[in-house]
């Protein structure tokens, strides 16, 4: 006979320590996470796998795994923890816009170059809003996004997940950068399909613009053992300045650099015809399910306008037919 378990003894705060575990496959750095003691948290998660009825990790001393149960049973509990976290927020954005702390994760070719601009006119536009900002690749935010770990994403669209909404922001076009004395300093425009292969510059694996810069000159995939590559934009360009070749940067980035003493060169770039221009579309990307839609709508607008107005980047006519319709709460094709 089945002895039937109360819900009395499950706790969320249990999940969430288990869940802590998971992602840490530590005790003392979950532990430091949620911010208690490791024998306080130990014995929790001990309470709840008696609860569960059976073991969520395999324990040894040099590492943690999950069990092939646990792995099951936290995936569920990553839903019920998510879903908890919507029922307090449905509550509280009836009340009052943006009251809970607003976790947004930025990719890293974008946010050290577009959040300090903003972030004061936030403040002003939105007073009661808490940010926890949070960089990195873009599909490690699109997991943590998924989890409800992180609240909205601002990031290259498109993004190929499904249950998520995603708001086109603006357009920010790629400028070539190149070494002093290289042969396409003087050119001007250069078609990106005739860019030399072996000077190519690139991001490592795993930055979106990566793949971007690849997508734009036609013969790389060809040669890409030849191109070398770099861990971020400012290491990308000191390697250009150093005369180790070119590569494509954001606008925005762009701006904000200091030039290596005239090392390294700014170059336009030929735009395709037919409105395919050369660059990146930037996005608000939220869970559909997730009960703020309106606010972030409002959020995307208060962007998209400053971006527009103060930084001088907008949308292109073909990409202003997808935003979001705020009064009808569905998006205009």
């Amino acid at each position: 006979m089945l002895v039937r378990q109360h819900l009395s003894g499950l706790s969320l705060r249990d999940l969430e320590y288990a869940l802590a575990v998971a992602d840490q496959r530590h005790f003392g750095r979950a532990a430091s996470q949620c911010g208690v003691s490791q024998p306080g948290l130990s014995e929790q998660i001990r309470k709840l796998e008696g609860l569960l009825g059976t073991a969520l990790f395999e324990r040894s001393r040099n590492q943690i795994k999950i069990t092939p149960k646990g792995e099951v049973l936290l995936e569920q509990a990553r839903v019920i923890v998510r879903e908890s976290r919507s029922l307090l927020e449905i509550a509280r954005s009836e009340s009052e816009m943006f009251s809970a702390p607003l976790h947004i994760g930025v990719i890293p070719t974008l946010g050290p170059y577009y959040i300090p601009h903003i972030l004061p006119y936030l403040r002003k536009e939105f007073p009661n809003m808490s940010l926890r900002l949070h960089e990195g690749q873009t599909a490690l935010l699109l997991e943590k996004l998924k989890h409800g770990k992180l609240d909205i994403l601002i990031l290259a669209l498109p993004v190929e997940l499904e249950n998520l909404i995603t708001e086109p922001l603006f357009f920010e076009p790629f400028r070539l950068m190149v070494p002093k004395g290289h042969p396409l300093e003087g050119a001007y425009p250069v078609n990106p399909k005739d860019l030399p292969i072996n000077d190519l510059l690139l991001l490592e694996e795993g930055h979106c613009l990566r793949t971007q810069a690849l997508s734009f000159c036609s013969q790389v995939s060809h040669s890409e053992r030849k191109i070398r590559y770099a861990s971020s934009l400012e290491m990308l360009r000191h390697m250009i300045a150093a005369g180790e070749g070119y590569s494509l940067m954001p606008s925005m980035a762009v701006k904000q650099m200091d030039y290596l003493n005239g090392m390294d060169k700014l170059v336009h770039l030929q735009d395709f015809p037919k409105d395919q221009q050369i660059g990146r579309t930037i996005g608000l990307v939220w869970r559909n399910t997730d009960p703020r839609k309106k606010h972030f709508v409002k959020l995307s607008e208060f962007l998209r306008d400053y971006t527009k107005s103060k930084l001088m980047f907008d949308l292109p006519s073909q990409l202003k037919k997808h935003v979001v319709n705020v009064e009808k709460d569905a998006v205009v094709s």
